[in-house]
């Protein structure tokens, strides 16, 4: 058993590869399984707000439209 990545042969590199590429699947998989199929609720609706007149405010409470 080779207990160092510099010294390890082909086939424990291959062996490290094949389980990192097992795990990144089962995660993705997990991920997509997770995710609900339906979007009941989960509508968006966009507002759309208009600007009005621009106001300054100063430092004595009054507004100014300019």
């Amino acid at each position: 058993m080779n207990h160092s990545i510099y010294s390890a042969d082909r086939s424990t590199h291959m062996k490290i590869v094949i389980v990192a590429l097992v795990a990144g699947i089962t995660v993705a998989g997990f991920g997509i399984t997770a995710r609900t199929s339906s979007d009941e609720g989960l509508t968006q609706t966009a507002r759309v707000m208009k600007a009005g007149k621009p106001v300054a405010i100063t430092s004595s409470n009054v507004s100014l439209v300019r």
